[in-house]
């Protein structure tokens, strides 16, 4: 990681004096910049970012609000939170329009780009041109994944006003669809063109080196095949998965497509989660699920100290139970406790006149994970000392050291989709050897050690594929959603598509100490549409509902059913 975050710095660099400093001379003095000086690179970055690390607006509300918690990764909810953590779980429509509004309006720059760069346009050039082409595959399977059916074919079109809504299975064809035509546009070149004509440091992904965006796309397609795998009218899926396989997919860490944290760029420009955790106080801030540490936890797994740090504990108080359902929350926090192997004591004692329980535990040792979707009950009860929080690398501010990046598709996955197409009888390698690599590339990326990994490895039994095919599927999905962290919008569709980890898809069934919201307390399968949606396009927007169902935030999406 040290590598790609000093050539980050210097990516930065050459951002700030390329990019701004030719679109400030070409906005103050039109004439300032030849014929020969304009290039389509210089239309690519922004729907890059834009696409993974949007403003703060929509990345507080998209893929923190809801993407990381739906993920079951991360949590609100703790005493002191703005919020309890039923939050998204109880539809909010604020929230629910800035991540609508973010994914529906981010195509008009990327479009923008690949008008600029097709045959005819102002800088064609048939090799950025299928970079665009990946980028758009990104997007719309992100989209699609979330909403359902949104507009597609009709989408970005100037002469439509109100495109119609597309079913996914639709969306999922035309993705490939266009994934196969930028790989055979790229064929085996390994840039855009010279001078100019190279997309070069202006592409945050890959530096213009085309033969790994062919590789990014490829396996774009074999992540979308099996997703749809299985999925009513999903005949396409098994030819993709074929042809995914035999060629070349993302293998190495220096293969991932990453997006480098802009340390310079304002947070109204592109966001980090430090963004958020710095400039409100507690209020912001968030802790990490008890289902991710405990998996990590009781697993040995090395990433533990990678992904969180341990709980603050100390001396604190919370209420004394009044009722039945506090005691069920107080009993919640103290079992949790228990779970985690924590040392604790408790005792009644006087504050202000009233009756607290005082706890007592360790400073700063044990990782302890926060229950997810608790109540306003609960929420009194769970002190924010409880719990375990990101890694600073996760949180921490611009311009204070490194952040870590967005994932946006890692060799980790790579090799776990490849696992998951092996025990499902595709072929293309022994399922177990490629489950453990995608294990090992994952402790890669967050900078494990090697001996670390490779003890895990031999030792762990979940390190090892075992049992029934259902077993096997089981364990690869619950490695990639582990995997999948701070990338939350990826793990939720895991958890949709698999169902695993069981303890995140079923939901919470106590209404005493949990935030049913409404959906009676079942795992969020979509997020609601927008109110712009609504507003603009109403009539295809009723259409979509009549296929897909209610829009509601329990009505499961064709590629989980």
């Amino acid at each position: 990681m040290k590598a790609i975050y000093n050539k980050a710095f210097a990516l930065g660099l050459v951002l700030m004096m390329s990019c701004t400093s030719d679109f400030n001379e070409l906005n103050q003095r039109p004439g300032a910049v030849t014929a020969d000086e304009a290039s389509g690179r210089y239309f690519l970055t922004n729907p890059q970012f834009n696409l993974f690390a949007p403003n703060r607006y929509p990345y507080w509300r998209g893929p923190l609000i809801h993407g990381d918690r739906y993920a079951g990764h991360f949590c609100f909810g703790f005493e002191g939170s703005w919020w309890t953590d039923e939050l998204g779980y109880a539809y909010h429509g604020e929230y629910t329009n800035a991540t609508w509004d973010w994914l529906e309006s981010y195509l008009r720059d990327l479009d923008n780009y690949l008008d600029l760069t097709a045959t005819g346009g102002d800088f064609e050039n048939e090799k950025m041109h299928a970079v665009g082409l990946i980028l758009k595959g990104l997007y719309y399977q992100k989209y699609t994944d979330i909403f359902g059916e949104i507009p597609y074919k009709q989408a970005g079109n100037p002469d439509i006003i109100t495109p119609k809504f597309d079913t996914q299975k639709d969306i999922y064809v035309g993705i490939l669809d266009q994934l196969d035509e930028a790989m055979t546009l790229i064929g085996e070149a390994t840039n855009t063109g010279n001078a100019i004509e190279d997309l070069a440091d202006n592409d945050l992904y890959y530096g213009g080196d085309l033969q790994r965006w062919k590789r990014l796309a490829n396996t774009l397609k074999l992540r979308i095949a099996l997703r749809a795998y299985g999925a009513s009218g999903a005949d396409f899926a098994n030819g993709a998965i074929t042809e995914a396989l035999a060629n070349p997919l993302i293998e190495t860490q220096d293969e991932s497509a990453l997006l480098i944290k802009d340390q310079v760029i304002s947070q109204w420009g592109s966001a980090a989660y430090g963004d958020v955790w710095h400039n409100f106080g507690l209020g912001s801030n968030w802790t990490v699920s008890k289902t991710l540490i405990d998996y990590l936890r009781d697993n040995n797994d090395p990433r533990l100290g990678k992904y969180a740090v341990p709980a603050d504990g100390g001396t604190f108080t919370i209420p004394k139970p009044e009722n039945g359902a506090e005691q069920k929350a107080l009993d919640l926090m103290l079992t949790n406790l228990d779970d985690a192997g924590v040392p604790y004591t408790t005792s009644e004692v006087e504050v202000d006149g009233e009756t607290k329980i005082e706890v007592v535990m360790p400073e700063n040792i044990h990782y302890v994970g926060q229950p997810s979707r608790l109540n306003l009950t609960s929420y009194y009860f769970a002190n924010y000392s409880f719990f375990s929080k990101p890694a600073e690398i996760i949180t921490k501010a611009k311009n204070s050291g490194e952040i870590f990046p967005e994932l946006i598709l890692t060799s980790a996955e790579a090799y776990f989709l490849r696992a998951e197409a092996a025990v499902r009888g595709f072929g293309g390698g022994d399922a177990n050897t490629l489950y453990q690599e995608g294990i090992r590339q994952g402790m890669l990326l967050w900078e494990v050690a090697e001996e670390d990994i490779t003890e895990f490895l031999i030792n762990s039994a979940i390190a090892t594929l075992s049992g029934t095919t259902d077993d096997m599927l089981e364990q690869i999905s619950v490695q990639r959603w582990i995997a999948d962290y701070t990338d939350g919008f990826e793990a939720w569709a895991v958890v949709r598509k698999s169902g695993y980890p069981a303890d995140v898809a079923d939901g919470v069934d106590d209404s005493d100490i949990y935030g049913y919201g409404e959906i009676n307390g079942v795992y969020p399968q979509r997020m609601r549409y927008g109110s712009n949606a609504r507003n603009t396009n109403g009539t295809n927007l009723d259409e979509a509902i009549s296929r897909q169902g209610p829009d509601q935030q329990d009505i499961p999406l064709w590629f989980t059913k």
